[in-house]
């Protein structure tokens, strides 16, 4: 034997292909004379030297040398780990050491027998006869599992010594199965025990020479005779079939007497067994044991096939451990230690799984190794062609004729695959063979693999030789098993990893070296010959007793085919499966071809070719043809009384009188269960109400979060700020029920209402124009949708392609699409240009499988893929939820070891049948046999279950299974409830005979009440019986008499068979009342991953997350009711007794069910805990047990799920309880009233940890049942899914990454392998690498609708709105995307709305009531007269100064406690009151907003340059700075009309202004300037629709550090940059600025224009400052009813900034006043408010400026806060004109960053993380206070906010004696009111004679502050002053100018300083006392 395990655990790459030219290999044993001597070889030697010495050697031919160098580990390891049977003799000649042919054997040395034993032959060691002569006729106890059998002694050649051996260790008829080792008892003196034959051939004294072989020496099985004698029975079939050695070579290991690991069950008793491992540990007096003669009559019928209706030991499955094609590398390093050992030791048992699991996870490193069994790939890999060709493709020479009765003869279709060379014409009988390209592309394929690294330069790297691809082709075809299919995708791999092996050192050279001009030649390789090939292939096939065979030919192919078919029908290829033939003759190429022979896998590979539609026409044309009326013929034969029809018309007839009058009792016990209203009483049913689950929401929430990120992208893709509302449609594929589903869906998640689209009460027609099913009709549908997206640019429409891998036919590149209108209507309707081009319109295509949407030319770009979420991560419930979602992954999980029930299963019996009569029938397509067979079990299980219990042989214990739980599951529930069975069959017509058979059998045995068979149809709806229609309507409280079920979910609890048909699922929803999913029919020979899981979806499932769905307590979470025929009656056949909770808690797992089996669930009565039906309340101790009262409702909410008892008959072996056991079932008495509790006990095993004390109340022994509804377990358990034997070997065998084999197929029809030089896919991939692999990997074949899209890599390909949702199926996707439209349709609304502020105008009622009001009500401008007479208002409404000092004017007498209501201190804080506002068109926008219209305005337009701007500076002086300011403008070339220069592109001059007189509309004359700090993003500079499109000329006003950012946002506005002394100041500085610039452009711009002649008073005076957070404007229409009275309405609209800017600008005398503004929005806001027109009080936020008038009036650049009062204060005293016009409002958004936000005041010590609190803010000076960050300024004015009353104890709630504060407006905090007065000569002050005031505020005060002033002024005694200065020197003087100590007392401690830094320029402060 080769063994290579050094050379590959060695290599630290994944080397599982040898260097073929030089491998280094080991030879170890069989009979080389070198073994143990490393030799590098090259390869032929190798090959030679061990086919050579295997032929010397006397046992069989080992497995070929391509196995074993190239499949090492996956034989070794199914052979170890599986414990399989691969060849007892050959294994066991290498166990024991390498018999060295060459040299003479060593006789045997036996071990000398002990001491006083009998030695005697015949007789065993103690002494006791163990002759068959001697003993036959005495009764002899074997143990259960064992049998007789007779062994024969040398040295007793006429005799045959009796023994007892298990059965498992052997073989069955073909000479399989029997596991390694030994298990045997002496009879004789019955001591048992023996696990090795040689202890055992040493007790019995066999005396052998030669090592103890029991192959040799258990020769026969003993049977008695019929007079009971033990006589001589057949012989052991140790090497005797065809199929033996074939097996044997290629270590496979078929084996349903043991299960393998992932079984991890215990062993089965008997060899027909079914399944994967499902074994009862006893026999349980189940009638399975019998022989096959038991039923002469099927047996005969059958043949072969059926072996006691199931499987016969031909056709055993071959488990789990199939040989895999395709080595796995990290199966090696566990060789060593994993599985159970070749032969038993005696501590490993095989009730226990492996002792050494070699670091696999259990049932991992052993899965199938599934090879393709019969499911094949063929059509997919890699095909350029037509799928299936039958006529030749390359030919070339004469003719070869194809015999006439070719399939008769060989009941198949022979496959020929064209390879190398030319392929000869066929002709004659072309329909009896099939030609295919597939190998040729195969190898064409692989010939191209170096390509990949041409790029390297490596023209060293040869592709693999043709020669070399058909010697490996015959070694994949030598290892196949018996029922294994070739698949195309396994060849590739194999000739990857032969190719990577052999050039293995230069590919690493050239993936790790720069290349190199020259690189290093590689050693010479000595390629295999053309003329060696045929010797070569003809030594490997020579091992596999004919199941390959190799026909050389010399001169063409031609003669070689015709030898073929010669020898196919002389009958001489039999036992082959493969013919290679071969032509080596031309010199430089060979010609080949192979040829599919075997029965089984030429009818899968021949019906893989047929694509779908071929596959539908085949089977409808034999039915139309009448060709099944054969099959139809047979069955009926297969009845013990003849025709099953005429059983069934005989039962019909005997039983009508019966059925009538058993209906009638049982609607009498029915109305036992009626409750007080008269509706039976059952409270496991209920509709689940309409909710979105947080997955719904996080998936919905993360397609929103795409799409804003395409909105976000520079690409301008998607305008998201120009869309109002939301609208939709939905395409479906052409299923009537999943139209209604979706048209359900969306009626119930109330998404119209929420997207505005409907009003209230929607109706269901209303509903369907968003649904839209692609039919024949679909076209003038969607045009409307098209059409209503062009009329409504402003609505986001969604086009939901759900189901979305569904028809990706392209209408463009396909042959029928002109012809055929409905061919690639998907494509011609969602790929349209319209649909592609609407800047409106985002495609989702939403499904379950996006493989075929994942190609190299997919229009979705991997940034818009959304993946539905894991729901764990690191372990972690990320989305915690009551109901866990039941999918693929958890079905196959439920197969493992460790679990109760398989979920997967499927039936070997039923297998078994079809292939027998696949022989039979030739000509019938699999998929029509299948059906027929399935049919009749079912028909014959129905029959079984009405009593016709001879019928129960006729089907397979799967589908009795199944029927009788349908047909008792409603006699289990008070209302009838029942489950659901789906059977699917995908061909229609199938479907339909199916319905009628069925229907038929139905009748007869009168069940049409018992359950009804539904045939779902896509074309058409359901359709059900009347009976079933009012049980329906009765559980769902329907009163509609017009009402029909229209989805399969409104079929919940009716007991039913749903035969499902068309080619694919289309995305219907199943109810929860699925028990059975029934996919035995399911098309499995054309698999492609997306059909598979397709069909795998239909049985997702959500359970209950209550219910333990770990791996220990699988058994109790997921019991799946397999009773099989031990039991006649039992979905439900469970003791109702009350599990006590304790079992809930209890830390003790319950003991498991120790069985795999499906026959052993009877075993375990369950006990299911329910809440009484009855009962409202529950006494106290059930109440302290239960986790909830059993009164809160839906039964599944209140039960512990899973909890049941697994009943015991205590200590002993399991007992067999039934229903009509009558000492076990409960039954209450009669006499106990209903009030009272029977107390039910029932057995339970100790260690469960479980007691049952169940309350009932006793209502009759029927209650018994009532919970028992099959709707109970629904909720808590997913359907049993039944797999063709096929299918369920690809789902539950893994590939050498760890995933199923199934992930790793072509992922749909439509698109095939980019390459085969592709990695697997890996198991650690998500979701997003999955799609990235299948983007790199695949790309689509020319009928893909993305197939013209683009070439590759070129990422303008990608669509830019078109998003793809994926997740398992029935997760959920569909509320999803209804859930993303909703909140797609919030966030729209959101960005259409804004937050602005809704406050109440404040201290309205301290407003002065003189008679002097604005009365010209209806004035639109105000008269300059009258409104001089106006008095001003010093009182502040504005709501933001809430918490400011309120100024006292000489008219209030205000009592203290009218001041409004003060926010606490820690109040400051929270939010202010803002309203939710729609935008209008005349909205301001922050840099959020792009549309049409202002791509210019922002200078964002994809066309142009980010716009150019130039840098200006301009300088002016100003005295009072003493220092000239320059300033700079930003002025982009757009702009820079709006400028004077001194010539182009030279020195700034001046701004240019309009004038006066100026009358145009179609520009605003202010500037506006808007001053403005870390806002670039939210800041609403945008004015275009605000000013309407009208040119206006905008100024930003930023601070310097922040210009780039802003900048870079707002490239098209002109900014104007402060200097860098200003980075730190406040609001002020920025006001200050602005005006102080301003008026020095009005003399530059008067100058200017003077010398154009034109006055200085006509040059425009006036600008705007405006706040950054304005963001829209109101006009109030007032409609009085006359001048004077007090009667009028209003309303108020939103109107443009430029209609208000020109209407103030068009005020007449408008020059005469010096501020204008308008008041603040609120929605509080009264008519006495807007009443008047005009007021005279302060303005902020918006204001117009007359910069000519307040020349002489400063803003105080230091100010941070209440800047804009303390300047409206001296606008008013220098006797100039404030106007508010109060008809207009401004709305100011909340903007939450930016602002005066963004001054921080932290401390100076950087590591000192204590927030610093106001009171903090200022320090004693040279104290060794902690100085803060900040400006002097800020601290001054927060201290004195918050802590004011500290320098002015006196004023503290002191309204009437406020403070005096001398020309500035400080805030002193809300409870201190303040007098304002200027010291300016000429201005208007309030007369202060009335006034005594508490405090004296002196702020920097200037010179015009004398003593004489300040004497004017009457203070308190002991108010307090405070004088502020810049430093102490000041301080100091302005004491003494002002001779401040005549009246005040100073303290050396009253002198403070704010805490800054004497660098930061503190200022300093000094408080005294009024004398």
């Amino acid at each position: 034997m080769i063994q290579l395990s050094e050379l590959w655990l060695s290599s630290p790459s994944s080397r599982t292909v040898s260097d073929w030219p030089k491998a280094t290999v080991r030879v170890v044993g069989m009979g080389n004379s070198y073994a143990g001597q490393l030799k590098t070889t090259r390869f032929e030697e190798v090959l030679h030297n061990s086919i050579e010495a295997s032929l010397r050697s006397n046992s069989l031919v080992p497995r070929p040398i391509f196995s074993q160098l190239y499949l090492e580990a996956e034989q070794q390891l199914s052979a170890l780990e599986g414990g399989s049977r691969v060849d007892n003799e050959e294994e066991e000649e290498e166990g024991d050491g390498g018999l060295e042919q060459n040299c003479p054997p060593n006789p045997y040395q036996m071990h000398p027998p002990p001491e006083g034993c009998c030695t005697t032959d015949g007789f065993c060691q103690a002494g006791k006869d163990l002759r068959l002569v001697s003993i036959s006729s005495e009764p002899i106890d074997i143990p259960a599992g064992f049998l007789l059998v007779g062994a024969k002694s040398p040295s007793l050649p006429d005799h045959l010594l009796v023994c007892a051996v298990d059965k498992r260790f052997l073989p069955d008829d073909n000479g399989h199965n029997a596991l390694l080792g030994f298990s045997g008892n002496c009879v004789g003196c019955g001591k048992k025990g023996f696990c090795y034959f040689t202890e055992f051939s040493n007790h019995i004294n066999l005396k052998l020479t030669t090592q103890p072989k029991k192959q040799k020496h258990l020769k026969y099985y003993l049977v008695r005779n019929a007079q009971g004698a033990l006589t001589k029975g057949p012989l052991i079939c140790w090497k005797g079939s065809e199929f033996r050695s074939r097996q044997a070579s290629m270590g496979a290991c078929s084996s349903s007497l043991f299960p393998p690991l992932d079984s991890s069950g215990p062993p089965a008793p008997f060899p027909g067994e079914p399944g994967p491992g499902t074994a009862p540990s006893a026999p349980l007096g189940a009638p399975q044991a019998g022989p096959a003669s038991d039923h002469p009559a099927l047996t005969a019928a059958l043949g072969p096939a059926v072996f006691n209706g199931k499987d016969s030991p031909k056709h055993q499955p071959l488990v789990k451990n199939r040989l895999s094609a395709v080595p796995r590398p990290s199966a090696l390093g566990i060789l060593s230690n994993s599985g159970p050992p070749k032969k038993r030791h005696k501590g490993w048992s095989p009730e226990s799984p492996s002792a050494s699991d070699g670091g696999y996870p259990q049932g991992g490193g052993n899965r199938a190794k599934y090879e393709s069994a019969g499911v094949t790939c063929m059509p997919q890999v890699g095909l350029v062609g037509p799928a299936s060709v039958t006529f030749p493709v390359v030919a070339s020479g004469e003719p070869v004729s194809v015999p006439d009765n070719l399939l008769k003869i060989c009941k198949a279709k022979p496959v020929i695959f064209k390879g190398h060379g030319n392929f000869p014409y066929l002709c004659g009988n072309l329909n009896d063979v099939v030609v295919s390209p597939l190998l040729y592309t195969c190898y064409q394929n692989s010939q191209s693999i170096s390509r990949a690294y041409e790029q390297y330069g490596a023209s060293t790297i040869q592709p693999i030789s043709e020669e070399m691809q058909l010697l490996l082709t015959v070694y994949y075809l030598v290892q196949l098993a018996a029922d294994q299919v070739p698949l195309m995708e396994d060849l590739e791999q194999i000739f990857l990893r032969s190719w990577r092996e052999s050039h293995l050192t230069e590919i690493r050279q050239y993936q790790q070296a720069p290349p190199q001009p020259f690189p290093p030649v590689p050693g010479a390789v000595a390629p295999v010959t053309s003329a060696q090939l045929p010797w070569l292939a003809g030594l490997a096939a020579s091992s596999c007793n004919d199941s390959v065979h190799i026909i050389e030919c010399t001169y063409s192919l031609a003669e070689g085919l015709s030898e073929m078919f010669r020898l196919l029908i002389e009958g001489k290829l039999a036992k082959t499966n493969y013919v290679v033939i071969i032509c080596a003759c031309r010199s430089a190429a060979i010609d080949s071809c192979i040829a599919v022979t075997g029965k089984y896998q030429a009818r899968i590979l021949s019906e893989s070719l047929l694509t779908p539609a071929e596959y539908q026409k085949e089977v409808n044309y034999e039915l139309v043809t009448g060709k099944v009326d054969s099959l139809g013929a047979f069955f009926s034969t297969l009845c013990p009384e003849g025709d099953i029809d005429i059983l069934l018309d005989k039962f019909h007839q005997e039983n009508q009188g019966l059925v009538s009058s058993s209906l009638t009792a049982s609607s009498v016990t029915k109305s036992a269960y009626l409750d007080v209203s008269g509706a039976p009483a059952c409270t496991s049913y209920h509709l689940e109400p309409h909710r979105i689950r947080p997955f719904q929401l996080a998936v919905a929430q993360k397609l929103l979060s795409h799409v804003c990120s395409i909105a976000d992208s520079s690409t301008q893709n998607l305008d998201l700020g120009s869309f109002e509302k939301v609208d939709f449609l939905i395409c479906i594929p052409p299923s009537e029920v999943t139209y209604q589903q979706t048209l359900f869906h969306v009626w119930h998640s109330g998404v119209l209402l929420e997207l505005g689209l409907e009003k209230e009460h929607v109706t269901r027609q209303r509903v369907e124009q968003y649904v839209l099913k692609l039919d024949a009709e679909a076209q003038t549908k969607f045009k409307s949708f098209l059409q209503n997206s062009f009329q409504n640019p402003h609505t986001l429409f969604v086009l939901i392609h759900d189901h979305a891998h569904w028809d990706l036919v392209s209408a463009v590149h396909n042959l029928y699409s002109q012809s055929d209108p409905s061919v690639g209507l998907v494509d011609r309707l969602l790929n349209c240009k319209e649909v592609k081009e609407a800047p409106n319109i985002v495609t989702l295509h939403v499904t379950s499988f996006p493989y075929a949407l994942q190609t190299q030319h997919t229009l979705v770009s991997p940034y818009n893929e959304i993946h539905w979420p894991a729901s764990y991560s690191d372990g972690v419930d990320l989305y915690p939820e009551n109901k866990k979602y039941f999918g693929l992954s958890e079905f196959i999980e439920s197969t493992l070891s460790g679990h109760s029930l398989p979920l997967l299963r499927y039936d070997s019996s039923f297998e078994a049948m079809v292939t027998a009569l696949g022989k039979r029938f030739p000509r019938l397509h699999s998929a029509v046999i299948r059906t027929f067979v399935l049919v009749q079990h079912y028909a014959a299980a129905m029959m079984a279950v009405s009593g016709l219990s001879q019928m129960k042989n006729y089907t397979s214990v799967e589908t009795l299974e199944i029927t009788q739980n349908l047909i008792n599951s409603p006699k289990q529930c008070p209302c009838g409830h029942g489950l659901m069975v789906l059977l699917r069959v995908p061909c229609s017509p199938l479907a339909a005979v199916a319905y009628e058979r069925l229907a038929h059998v139905r009748a007869r045995l009168a069940l049409e009440e018992h359950f009804e068979i539904i045939l779902g149809n896509p074309a058409s709806g359901i359709t059900i019986g009347k009976h079933f229609l009012k049980q329906l309507k009765v559980w769902q409280n329907i009163e509609d008499a017009e009402w029909r079920p229209q989805t399969y979910l409104e079929l919940e609890g009716l007991p039913c068979i749903l035969i499902f048909s068309g080619m694919d699922p289309h995305g219907e929803s199943l109810p929860r009342s699925l028990r059975y999913c029934d996919l035995r029919l399911i098309n499995s020979s054309c698999l492609v991953r997306t059909a598979l899981e397709q069909e795998l979806g239909l049985a997702a499932y959500f359970v209950s997350s209550e219910a333990p769905l770990e791996k220990g307590a699988r058994t109790e979470a997921l019991e799946s009711d397999a009773e099989k025929l031990s039991s006649t009656d039992n979905e439900d056949e469970e003791l109702v007794t009350e599990g006590s909770t304790s079992e809930k808690r209890s830390p003790v797992k319950r003991e498991r069910s120790c069985s795999h089996d499906s026959a052993s669930s009877s075993l375990s009565s369950k006990a299911s805990s329910s809440a009484p039906c009855g009962e409202s309340s529950a006494g106290p101790s059930q109440a302290e047990r239960a986790r909830s009262p059993p009164s809160c409702g839906p039964l599944e909410e209140a039960r512990a799920p899973g909890e049941r008892q697994r009943l015991r008959a205590a200590g002993g072996p399991p007992s067999v309880i039934s229903r009509h056991s009558p000492g076990l079932t409960p039954q209450p008495d009669p006499s106990l009233k209903s009030g009272q509790r029977v107390q039910v006990s029932a057995p339970s095993a100790s260690s469960s940890g479980s007691a049952s004390s169940p309350a009932l109340p006793a209502a009759g022994p029927l209650v018994l049942q009532a919970s028992q509804c099959s709707m109970t377990k629904a909720c808590r358990q997913p359907p049993v899914v039944f797999l063709p034997k096929l299918v369920y070997d690809m789902v539950t065998s893994t590939d050498g990454s760890g995933l199923p084999k199934a992930a790793s197929l072509l992922p749909s029809h439509s698109v095939m392998w980019a390459s085969s030089f592709r990695p697997l896919l890996s198991k650690t991939m998500t979701s997003t690498e999955q799609s990235l692999y299948y983007r790199q990997w695949t790309v689509p074949r020319p009928g893909h609708m993305d197939y013209g899209n683009r070439a590759e890599g070129r990422v303008d390909g990608f669509h830019p709105r078109r998003l793809l949702l994926s997740g398992p199926p029935q997760i959920g996707k569909t509320g999803a995307y209804l859930q993303f439209l909703s909140i797609l349709s919030r966030m729209l609304i959101r960005l259409t709305e804004v937050d602005v502020y809704d406050e109440e105008e404040i201290n309205i009622n301290l407003r002065e009531d003189s008679d002097r009001h604005y009365l010209q009500l209806s004035d639109p401008w105000p008269d300059l007269e009258l409104f001089k007479k106006l008095p001003f208002d010093y009182i502040i409404h504005d709501p933001k100064y809430e918490d400011a000092s309120l100024i006292c004017s000489h008219h209030q007498s205000v009592k203290s406690e009218d001041r409004g209501t003060h926010r606490k201190p820690e109040d400051l804080y929270v939010r202010r009151q803002t309203a939710r506002m729609r935008l209008s068109k005349f909205a301001a926008y922050n840099t959020y907003h792009h549309c049409e219209q202002c791509h210019q305005y922002m200078g964002f337009h994809p066309r142009y340059q980010l716009y150019e701007s130039t840098l200006h500076a301009f300088a002016f002086s100003y005295s009072m700075l003493g220092e000239e300011i320059q300033l700079h403008f930003i002025i982009p070339k757009s702009k820079e009309h709006h400028f004077v220069f001194s010539q182009p592109g030279g020195q700034l001059e001046s701004m240019r202004l309009p004038l006066v007189t100026d009358k145009s509309h179609e520009y605003i004359k202010s500037p506006t300037f808007t001053p403005t700090t870390g806002r670039h993003e939210h800041g609403l500079f945008n004015l275009y629709h605000a000013m309407d499109g009208a040119s206006h000329l905008h100024v930003l006003v930023v601070k310097e550090y922040e210009m780039a950012i802003y900048k870079k946002y707002w490239p098209n506005h002109i900014m104007l940059v402060l200097p860098s002394i200003f980075n730190s100041a406040g609001v002020g500085a920025a006001h200050f600025l602005i005006k102080e610039l301003s008026y020095h452009n009005l003399e530059l711009e008067r100058n200017r224009q003077e010398e154009l002649g034109i006055k200085p008073q006509d040059i425009w005076p006036f600008i705007v400052i405006s706040d950054d957070s304005c963001v829209m404007w109101n006009v109030v229409d007032v409609d009085s009813g006359g001048e004077r009275s007090r009667e009028f309405s209003w309303s108020e609209r939103n109107v443009s900034l430029k209609h208000i800017m020109q209407h103030i600008e068009a005020s007449p005398n408008i020059t005469h006043y010096a501020l204008i503004g308008m008041r603040k929005w609120s929605s509080k806001t009264g008519s006495h408010e807007v009443r008047e027109p005009f007021s005279r009080c302060h303005v902020h936020d918006f204001i117009v400026l007359n910069v000519d008038l307040t020349q002489n009036v400063q803003y105080n650049q230091n100010r941070f806060m209440c800047d804009d009062v303390d300047f409206n204060l001296r606008v008013h005293s220098a006797g100039l004109l404030l106007c508010r016009f109060n008809r207009f409002s401004v709305m100011k958004k909340q903007i939450s960053v930016g602002g005066h936000r963004s001054f921080h005041i932290t401390s100076k010590v950087s590591d000192s993380p204590m927030a610093v609190v106001p009171a903090q803010y200022i320090c004693a000076p040279d104290s060794k206070h902690t100085f803060l960050a900040a400006p002097a300024q800020l601290l001054l004015e927060k201290f004195l906010q918050h802590h004011s009353h500290r320098f002015f104890p006196l004023s503290l709630k002191n309204l009437g004696h406020p403070v005096l504060s001398v020309d500035c407006y400080l805030n002193l905090g809300s409870q201190i009111s303040v007098c304002y007065v200027s010291s300016r000569p000429h201005s208007l002050n309030i007369s202060c004679s009335d006034f005594v005031f508490s405090g004296l505020l002196l702020y920097l005060c200037d010179s015009f502050v004398g003593a004489s002033f300040l004497k004017k002024f009457h203070f308190l005694k002991g108010a307090t002053l405070c004088v502020i200065c810049q430093d102490r020197n000041s301080l100091r003087q302005t004491v003494v100018r002002l001779e401040l100590e005549d009246e005040w007392q100073f303290r050396l401690r009253d002198e403070f300083q704010t805490a800054n830094a004497k660098e930061d320029r503190p200022l300093f402060f000094l408080t005294g006392r009024h004398i």
